[in-house]
């Protein structure tokens, strides 16, 4: 069966609404969630296996010669004597440092996911929020295209009884084309969306860039503190300790243990410059997520004020046209019901683009605030 060029676009337009639907889980984009989260399983799972060691006590041993006991020509020092002690030992500067260790790895998980947000951002481009208003265009032309096709359908068998023109047809024929292409590109700009890494929606880049910045602010933070208390030791040890061949009434040992690291001292000016550096380095990278960021904010805030502006026009042919509408809609002319048919087929092509807009703006909007630079 051979099929007509115009009955081929029909069905192409067709087959994109049926799939112009968002894409099921198994074929979506994988979620910016599960792209961070291997990470920060990463950072998490370092984290809990250093401050493992920071938060427990330890088990000690030792086994030598010390001398004891009264030597044979009345010194101090005695003969060597065998000793063995054992037992547990904390260290409560570890508290400190198994928790900072833990925070910091959060830090470096929110700094991840934010960074992943901005990454998808920047290879959407000048596409991103664009999903909304070609979800919007889609439902409109979705619940219009029957419509104008039963109209053509029906100038088509007026033709045959001759109480139309085929110039008539065409003009109207042409209109409809234009609606199954623009049903078609739209369908095939979802599919090219979706198949990207997907941005939640309601995030501004604004506020991601700064968390980001934030967070890696944060992570030089903990950072900073972690090198400050390897200065410190606060140990408390106790356990068996047992001379042999000397007497002892109880064979246990207590100890406090309080040292400090003069270094301590020239550490803060040194922590003070590396974090300064490091948010340095973070405001003035050329080639990261930084600058194209802010690239991508300036290009969305252009085409927010354009849109903008076109939404505005778009709306107003809108009104007009609907205005001429209920005017002809009562008359019952044939030359009145033509003219009503192209009414109702440049009607939908507006509405298509006017949701189109609408979403669009509103997303932008979300994304980069007014359209002020």
């Amino acid at each position: 069966m051979m099929l007509t060029g115009g009955a081929l676009l029909a069905l192409v337009a067709r087959t994109a609404l049926a799939q112009s639907a968002p894409p099921s889980q198994a074929q979506a984009a994988p979620k910016l969630e599960d792209r961070a989260s291997g990470y920060c399983d990463f950072v998490r799972g370092v984290a809990d296996a250093e401050s493992a060691l920071e938060l427990a006590p330890e088990l000690y041993a030792s086994f030598g010669v010390v001398n004891a006991g009264e030597s044979s020509g009345g010194g101090a020092l005695g003969k060597p004597k065998p000793r063995l002690t054992a037992g547990l030992g904390y260290d409560f500067v570890g508290l400190y440092r198994g928790t900072t260790i833990r925070k910091r790895a959060e830090a470096d998980c929110r700094r991840q996911r934010a960074v992943a947000m901005l990454e998808a951002a920047v290879h959407q481009g000048p596409a991103l929020g664009e999903d909304a208003a070609l979800e919007a265009r889609a439902r409109v032309l979705q619940e219009s295209l029957p419509r104008a096709e039963e109209l053509v359908t029906a100038l088509r068998n007026d033709l045959r009884e001759g109480r139309s023109t085929l110039e008539e047809l065409n003009a109207v024929q042409v209109r409809l084309d234009n609606l199954r292409e623009l049903a078609t590109n739209t369908a095939l700009a979802r599919a090219q969306i979706a198949g990207r890494p997907q941005f939640a929606q309601g995030q501004r880049l604004e506020s991601l860039l700064e968390e980001m910045r934030a967070a890696d602010d944060e992570v030089e933070s903990y950072s900073g503190g972690l090198r400050r208390a390897e200065a410190w030791e606060l140990s408390l040890r106790g356990g068996y300790d047992e001379v042999f061949n000397v007497e002892q009434s109880v064979p246990l040992s207590g100890q406090i243990l309080l040292t400090y690291n003069l270094g301590h001292l020239w550490q803060g000016s040194a922590n003070a410059r590396a974090r300064e550096g490091r948010r340095q380095a973070s405001l003035q990278e050329v080639t990261g997520v930084s600058q194209r960021i802010s690239e991508l904010m300036a290009d969305l805030r252009a085409r927010h004020r354009t849109e903008e502006s076109r939404l505005r026009e778009v709306s107003t042919l809108v009104a007009d046209l609907e205005g001429q509408l209920r005017e002809v809609e009562a008359l019952q002319t044939r030359e009145v019901r033509r003219f009503r048919d192209y009414l109702l087929l440049e009607l939908t092509r507006l509405r298509a683009e006017q949701a189109y807009l609408r979403a669009h703006v509103d997303a932008l909007t979300s994304l980069v605030g007014t359209g002020a630079p």
